[in-house]
């Protein structure tokens, strides 16, 4: 069986837009699946129990009514036991993991089955990943260290990922994707600490902020601490209108709180013991950082299944999108939005560009890369 797999001409013995049909109707079907996932990763909760079920009314969906594409038609964007809206982002997915795995077959089918169904898992994680990072901020470690570890295990199965002759050879490019994608935008991150070092953010009047034992929570945004404090350096400030513990009050205070001490007013607190804390301020100075974690995450995965040119070219790219799509914004007066969109998506956009260039494209820059890093060893 696994031999008429890797064999392109027990596929082609088929014609080809059937495997097409079937490539988008499992696409949708997996689409399904990623709405599980994008709902509730961020959540820490299961995506296989409970079943798909309303979250107004917690009715079962039947697997009648829960058909990719058709059920969301067919259902009006409703509960059929409730009435409730089912927004449309759970059809927009679902539609597009299909046009995904679609592009990838059309794509890559031809030449290597097995390589268009690689491809649809990195569609897919894509997809995954740019959706919750979008509302959530965060990239799940189950997509980016999952995705390390598949890519290297994919990457023995189909060496074609890295173009590479043998299972051998492709598990070395993997690794130096590994390496090279992880390390160079860890490296961007550690250096932008250095250079900008904090953000002062302005928040609406009495806005109410809650530090937990591992988050800071702004308004409509979850910030882990792992995500600001990476030097001792770091540290977060502002001047508190009202500060709640659990077991005091604090009113027009300054407060600064670093890994090691919570200073408020003059009082000097040890953070560990502070499971809760809850604030009313108009402005606050956060660490910053050129990326987060989790984009050092998702580029070592990109790495692991593309390899370490990908990750450069995907790390050029990205910035380039973003600078447009941050002009584009402050050009039709929404400078606000920039701040809000989360880097993850240009990495994304970025690595399926490189995915779909034409081979003598990707040979081009597979060359520029190259020669580049040939000149920073001093080759």
């Amino acid at each position: 069986m696994l031999e008429d797999l890797i064999n392109p001409q027990y596929w082609h013995s088929v014609p080809f837009h059937y495997w097409t049909a079937v490539f988008f109707i499992f696409g949708s079907i997996w689409g399904s699946f990623l709405n599980v996932c994008i709902h509730r990763m961020p959540l820490g909760l299961s995506v296989v129990n409970p079943p798909s079920h309303c979250p107004s009314c917690e009715y079962q969906i039947p697997w009648h009514q829960n058909i990719p594409l058709v059920s969301w038609l067919q259902l009006g964007g409703k509960c059929a036991n409730c009435g409730s809206g089912i927004s449309a982002r759970y059809f927009l997915v679902e539609l597009l993991t299909g046009i995904a795995f679609l592009c990838a077959w059309i794509a890559f089918g031809p030449a290597s089955p097995l390589l268009a169904m690689a491809n649809c898992v990195v569609l897919a994680g894509f997809i995954c990943a740019t959706l919750i990072d979008f509302e959530h901020f965060i990239i799940p470690d189950e997509i980016t260290l999952g995705g390390v570890g598949v890519g290297f295990i994919a990457s023995a199965l189909i060496p074609s990922l890295h173009q590479a002759s043998g299972a051998v050879p492709a598990l070395g490019q993997s690794l130096l994707g590994i390496v090279v994608g992880g390390g160079v935008v860890y490296a961007i991150l550690r250096m932008g600490k250095w250079m900008f070092g904090k953000k002062r953010v302005n928040l609406e009047p009495d806005s109410k902020l809650t530090f937990t034992d591992v988050s800071l929570f702004l308004p409509g945004e979850e910030i882990p601490y792992d995500e600001l404090f990476y030097r001792k350096s770091d540290f977060i400030g502002f001047r508190a209108k009202r500060l709640e513990l659990a077991d005091r009050c604090y009113v027009d205070a300054p407060v600064r709180l670093t890994q090691n001490a919570l200073i408020i007013g003059e009082e000097t607190l040890d953070p560990e013991p502070v499971r809760f804390m809850e604030v009313v301020t108009d402005e606050i100075i956060l660490p910053r950082e050129a990326m987060g974690l989790g984009d050092v995450k998702f580029m070592a995965a990109i790495g692991a299944f593309m390899g370490w040119q990908a990750t450069l070219f995907t790390l050029m790219f990205s910035s380039v999108i973003g600078s447009f799509v941050g002009v584009g914004l402050i050009a039709i007066g929404k400078r606000s939005w920039s701040a809000r969109i989360p880097y993850g998506p240009y990495i994304a956009l970025a690595a399926i560009i490189w995915m779909f260039l034409d081979p003598g494209t990707q040979a081009f820059w597979r060359g520029i890369l190259g020669g580049y890093a040939g000149a920073l060893d001093g080759g």
